[in-house]
């Protein structure tokens, strides 16, 4: 798999690390003596990216900064939100990089690694097919990081539902698929995914495939403290 591009969303305030995030940006936290960014950018890189686009909004000049510093010269873009336009608005807003084409769009505190790279790479090996937006799940088992006491969505027949009582649990890892095609049901500039993914949901057309590899998921402070020192 190679010639992909990627979007990695870096926006947000990263409120659920509480004061690890006062003075440095999520995507610049450290695990395994790593940035959480680092990881992603590495992982998908040694998959074929060729093309990464990153948002940013709060402590944007460090993100920057970094980029300058250890990837010049990789085919990395930055967009700075003035005003933050959350999950959908931000991949909208950055539209234009991906010229009319499928896509990958990564939550930059999932933390990819080797035992990863299977799934992943089955995941988007028919990605210039999806005519929607395909998401990658994960069982409760395979979830690890942040808890959470419901589920995100359910799967049938690889369409993906909202989860309800007595769902297996299953939770969103942070990657999904993108045809640009699906922004034209939304014409508002700020939105959460969220509303896009239950309006494609609500006309069968939200597809969905589940990882068998462990999914790490730094979502808040307890989950970076559990793992920085793994």
């Amino acid at each position: 798999m190679t010639n992909f591009k990627l979007m990695i969303l870096a926006a947000g305030y990263g409120k659920r690390m509480k004061n690890l995030t006062v003075s440095t940006p999520k995507a610049l936290l450290k695990i395994y003596n790593k940035e959480l960014l680092k990881h992603n950018i590495d992982f998908f890189i040694s998959l074929g990216c060729e093309k990464i686009i990153i948002n940013t909004h709060y402590l944007h000049h460090q993100i920057k900064n970094y980029i300058n510093d250890y990837y010049s010269n990789t085919n990395i873009k930055l967009i700075y939100e003035s005003n933050l336009l959350d999950t959908g608005g931000g991949i909208k807003n950055a539209l234009n990089y991906f010229e009319n084409k499928n896509f990958l769009v990564s939550n930059v505190d999932t933390l990819w690694n080797e035992e990863n790279k299977k799934d992943v790479l089955d995941f988007i090996n028919n990605y210039k097919e999806i005519e929607s937006c395909k998401l990658l799940l994960a069982k409760e088992n395979k979830f690890l990081g942040l808890k959470k006491s419901k589920g995100d969505f359910n799967l049938k027949n690889r369409l993906v539902e909202r989860w309800k009582k007595n769902h297996p649990y299953l939770y969103y890892t942070g990657l999904q698929i993108i045809n640009p095609c699906v922004f034209d049901l939304i014409e508002q500039k700020s939105f959460s995914i969220n509303i896009l993914w239950d309006l494609l949901i609500a006309n069968k057309n939200l597809e969905g495939k589940i990882s068998n590899s462990k999914i790490i998921h730094i979502g808040d402070i307890n989950a970076f403290n559990k793992f920085k020192d793994n």
